[in-house]
């Protein structure tokens, strides 16, 4: 029993990293807070797929005499992709969150709604 709990140690902490992401995201007000849910969310994705990539036992994809076992590049290739968007999709929101905040004085989200229906009280558009 503990022998299967700590080889599925990998999957736990991507559990782990991805419940926590989602209470962060959903939970906090606060942009950059939601940012960084949103970053611990992405990276228990990468954990999984990098565990499910590698075969126990397995060599690397390259023809040699005597192993028979390979496991597949493929998920790693993608990681490395998916990090590099992540990289830059982090970026792109932080500096949305850079924008908001001068417009608004607050990164929280309960202000900048605040404002928002202050706004179209004062300027006669609660038509919608």
């Amino acid at each position: 029993m503990i022998d299967t709990l700590t080889g599925l140690f990998n999957y736990w902490v991507a559990v782990i990293l991805m419940m926590t992401g989602l209470y962060v995201v959903v939970a906090q007000n606060n942009l950059v807070k939601k940012l960084v849910g949103l970053g611990l969310f992405q990276a228990s994705i990468f954990i999984f797929y990098i565990s499910i990539g590698k075969v126990a036992g397995g060599a690397p994809p390259i023809i040699e005499p005597g192993v028979e076992l390979y496991s597949n590049p493929l998920p790693h290739v993608l990681i490395l992709t998916a990090i590099v968007v992540g990289v830059a999709t982090t970026a792109v929101g932080l500096s949305l969150v850079v924008r908001i905040s001068e417009s608004y004085g607050s990164v929280e989200e309960n202000d900048i709604n605040q404002a928002d229906r202050l706004a179209e009280l004062e300027t006669g558009d609660d038509q919608a």
